[in-house]
């Protein structure tokens, strides 16, 4: 008899469906628009302008979600923060992945630079500062900080399922986006390192968590469905003794629910598979992609720096004249 056959069957986990996500999008960017205009009176460009160049970026990311079959794909916009797009899969594929992170910075980046060759054709200001716009936000998506799209991406390209390197990658970032911020006098990107360090703290406990679990050789690479009974009893007993409150809250209701509330702790300690299909090819490509992208706005102020004065004479007087 199979060792695992002597513990007792694990709850089913009971998935909660996302409804209305459409409903819930719009509310999120109603209320986004509406917080940024009580700082931003007098500057409705500005602001619809970042409410366009966040939506076309989070829709770069929705739909290739959808093209490659994501559950439960919903995007939400979060007041003087920014926006995201969440979505699941059973497996998770490396190559997918990288290419629902590309999706959502590097048409922005093609659009700032469109909109901005199209503005010498047409004299039009407010194409350049639409499409500056779209290529700083997008820009500063491409720099290599967690949880920024460049911070996302330098993981798939080069951790291996390493929690302890995504702990540190997560740490060294909030810092590098503190000291940033207190460089810039940017009390808001400050917040945002510190908001940041919660994040870094739940990556140290779930780090600690799995360690644990490696020494009694849990397989907790699995999704709920495939983890045995044996590890999800191991996992279980592990949250209950590092958590007095949810071992008074598990005694404390009725046993159905104290079963869902114990499958969805264990099932957030699981780590998704990730099938590792991109070739050293496709990551080189996706690299120099990466690169032409992050240095593109020097790159074309270096070959441009002696015309762009004469194509955006008129935008600087208008500036001067303002």
């Amino acid at each position: 008899m199979d060792q695992h056959d002597f513990y007792p069957e694990k709850p089913v986990l009971i998935e909660r469906q996302q409804k209305n996500n459409v409903a819930l999008t719009v509310f999120s960017i109603v209320l986004f628009v509406s917080t940024f205009l009580m700082i931003f009176t007098d500057e409705l460009f500005f602001v619809f302008g970042v409410l366009i160049v966040l939506l076309i970026h989070e829709m770069g990311h929705f739909l290739i979600m959808k093209r490659y079959k994501y559950k439960d794909v919903h995007m939400l916009f979060i007041p003087l923060m920014g926006a995201f797009v969440q979505g699941r899969k059973s497996v998770y594929s490396q190559k997918e992945s990288i290419w629902v992170i590309v999706a959502g910075p590097l048409p922005g980046m093609i659009i700032g630079f469109g909109l901005l060759y199209l503005s010498t054709l047409n004299q039009a200001a407010w194409m350049v500062d639409l499409g500056l716009l779209f290529l700083l936000l997008n820009w500063i998506n491409f720099v290599p900080l967690d949880p920024l799209d460049g911070g996302q991406l330098f993981n798939q390209l080069m951790k291996k399922n390493q929690a302890f390197f995504l702990l540190v990658f997560s740490f060294t970032s909030s810092i590098v986006i503190i000291a940033t911020g207190w460089y810039l006098q940017s009390w808001g990107l400050v917040v945002f390192g510190f908001v940041m360090g919660f994040r870094v703290r739940t990556l140290q406990k779930h780090y600690l968590l799995r360690k644990q679990l490696d020494e009694l050789d849990v397989n907790y690479h699995v999704q709920y469905a495939e983890l045995s009974n044996r590890d999800f009893a191991k996992i279980k007993s592990l949250l209950l003794s590092q958590s007095r409150a949810l071992t008074t809250y598990v005694d404390a209701v009725e046993h159905e629910e104290s079963d869902q509330v114990l499958a969805d702790q264990v099932n957030n300690v699981l780590v998704s598979p990730v099938t590792r299909d991109a070739s050293w090819v496709f990551k080189s490509l996706i690299i120099l992609i990466w690169i032409v992208c992050v240095f593109s706005p020097f790159i074309f102020y270096f070959i441009f720096s002696d015309s762009i004065p004469l194509h955006y004479e008129w935008y600087f007087e208008l500036l001067s004249g303002k």
